[in-house]
């Protein structure tokens, strides 16, 4: 049937001849027997592609797994596709710190068809946690046994994806797909020319891109259809036993048409989809005019439009404050929906943290749970970072961490003085971040005789601040315009104290990788800082680092004060902070664990929608 309906066309650059089908959801409405139809001869696909190995256990007739599987972690940048090999010498190495350790990765009791659909994926593209998350969380669950297929798009021309030949029409757009393995997961990058951009990634200097509510449709129905469409490994399709994970409002239209436009058609009927909210704040918000361009039913209406309270109607596109909200559409139709820390969970349920959603996220409180972040413990490793001049670990950081501060200090032409602490700010230049309250206590700080370091790139009279601090502090500060990969390495591995003032974080990452590395954090009680960051009690002794409530320079300059006395009157009892922190586990893990019970969770019951 399909050889019916598809139609050739010649591809330009790929110089062979490629099949352009109609997606599963071209015809809705107008031919519901084609979307059966392809619907069957799909699940048949998939049975020829694969007889002797499907791609998953059926929850029902599945015997529980058990199992495990040891995993080395990578002992060089080399071995993961994040970084190049670099021939250059080889430096000196604290003895104990060569090699990191194997770990054990128990194995899933049940293995499923997982398909992230996400705007950023590390190493291709980044632009802050979500690239770092989706680069990450994915592995960690291949390797417990699922079979994984992150979905996002082709900004660039990634040498390693592979044309695969296939291209759709979705809504009456040609989309391509490239296709590269690694670590056990299927990394499908969505093509068409919507995509790639001289500037940013959803903005550039002039301002967002006006087509960016299209290119995200068009990744989102690009992810439903790939598992439907695209033979990948041995194991052929994915096939319609899927459970997707939509990441922020980039793929909240994911849960939408799966329920508006697959199910009511026999497709998709045991999948499940999963709202994963990374950052509340960015919703997707469009003019109400928009809609008809969804091709979504016109009974679908409300499920996105959202009405701005009057406070805040200035600027709404229009009467009554009414708009197209593809966040808020994801929150009300997906099965489940998770955040990125326990205390995020909390707080976008209130007035100060639901940025206007909290009446929907209250509505659907009993669905809402919250897991913390991991980090990627093959990159962010002080026993076997590259970007050290010396590697160490929980046994040897403190002749390490010395060795890194002398270092740093000498290549930024800072006094090299090991009894000076050393303060580090790394991150986004924005009102999120706190960057602007680091530079109102910075002359407090430069009173109490430490160094502080800066990193980061954002907004130009932030930028202007670590120019102005280093200028008025030659002897005590340095600011670092822009961002380097490396550098954060060296700065938060030379670093005592590491401030993390932001006023809203969801998870936050920064204070993860600086415990690893043996770096105290001082942050503000928020999100997923506050269920990282444990205050230090003497009593016991306990605690990780220090945090504060009042989200001001006096909270900061209180909290680093603590910080700076336990440093210089008990340095045992700090060392004892850093060893805490070092032996946390922060792997992705624990995390993916915790990712499989959401998953059962939303197996159990029927679609919410």
């Amino acid at each position: 049937m399909r050889g019916a309906l598809a139609r050739p066309a010649r591809v330009a650059g790929h110089g062979r001849r490629v099949t352009v089908r109609p997606c599963i959801v071209a015809s809705l409405g107008a031919r519901p027997w084609l979307l059966r139809a392809a619907a069957q001869e799909t699940s048949t696909a998939q049975a020829v592609a694969a007889p002797a190995a499907p791609a998953t256990k059926p929850p029902s007739t599945a015997p529980p797994a058990t199992g495990e599987l040891t995993v080395v972690v990578p002992t060089k940048a080399s071995d993961s596709v994040d970084e190049p090999e670099v021939a250059e010498e080889e430096p000196a190495k604290a003895p104990a710190a060569t090699k990191a350790p194997a770990r054990t990765v128990s194995q899933a009791a049940t293995a499923r068809n997982l398909v992230f659909v996400t705007s950023e994926v590390a190493p291709w593209s980044k632009t802050g946690g979500l690239g770092d998350v989706l680069g990450s969380l994915p592995q960690a669950l291949a390797a417990r046994g699922h079979r994984v297929m992150v979905v996002t798009p082709r900004y660039a021309n990634y040498p390693e994806a592979i044309d695969t030949g296939m291209r759709l029409d979705i809504m009456g757009a040609e989309v391509g797909f490239f296709h590269h393995e690694h670590r056990g997961v299927d990394w499908v990058f969505v093509d068409h020319p919507a995509f790639p951009r001289p500037g940013g990634i959803y903005a550039d200097k002039h301002g967002v891109y006006g087509d960016n509510q299209f290119r995200y449709m068009l990744l989102s129905l690009a992810g439903l259809e790939a598992p439907l469409n695209l033979p990948l490994g041995p194991d052929g399709l994915y096939g319609q036993d899927c459970v997707f994970i939509a990441n922020d409002w980039h793929a909240a239209l994911v849960p939408v048409y799966l329920a508006a436009k697959y199910r009511p058609h026999g497709v998709y009927e045991r999948a499940r989809s999963v709202m994963a909210i990374h950052n509340l704040r960015h919703q997707g918000v469009f003019p109400p005019s928009t809609y008809a361009s969804l091709g979504l039913p016109a009974d679908w209406y409300h499920a996105l439009e959202y009405q701005y309270p009057p406070h805040l109607r200035q600027g709404s596109y229009a009467e009554e404050g009414r708009s197209v909200n593809t966040l808020k559409a994801g929150i009300a139709v997906a099965d489940r929906i998770v955040t990125v820390s326990p205390g995020y969970a909390e707080e976008i349920r209130t007035w100060l943290g639901g940025w206007g959603m909290e009446g929907m996220l209250n509505a659907r409180g009993p669905v809402l749970n919250g897991i913390v972040n991991g980090i990627d413990d093959s990159d962010w490793n002080p026993a076997v970072d590259q970007h050290l001049p010396v590697n160490y670990d929980a046994s040897s950081f403190k002749a390490g961490k010395a060795a890194c501060k002398a270092a740093l200090q000498a290549e930024l032409g800072l006094p090299v003085n090991p009894d000076v602490p050393l303060i580090a700010f790394i991150g986004r230049l924005d009102y999120q971040k706190g960057a602007d309250i680091v530079l109102q206590a910075a002359p407090w700080m430069m009173s109490q005789g430490v160094q502080l370091v800066c990193l980061g790139t954002g907004t130009t009279d932030l930028e202007n601040g670590l120019r102005w601090l280093e200028a008025a502090y030659r002897d005590q500060a340095r600011g670092w315009v822009g961002f380097n990969v490396a550098m954060s390495h060296k700065i938060t591995a030379a670093a005592d104290i590491l401030l993390m003032p932001s006023r809203f974080e969801p998870c936050g990452l920064n204070q993860l990788y600086a415990m690893a590395y043996g770096t105290v954090p001082v942050a503000h009680a928020t999100g997923g800082l506050r269920d990282t960051v444990i205050d230090f009690d003497p009593t016991g002794p306990s605690g990780t680092g220090w945090t504060f409530g009042s989200c001001d320079a006096a909270g900061l300059m209180h909290a680093t004060g603590l910080a700076l006395a336990t440093l210089r009157d008990y340095p045992k009892d700090f060392e004892g902070i850093q060893r805490r922190g070092m032996e946390r586990d922060s792997s992705w893990n624990g995390a993916a664990e915790a990712y499989e019970r959401i998953f059962e969770w939303a197996l159990l019951d029927a679609p919410y929608a």
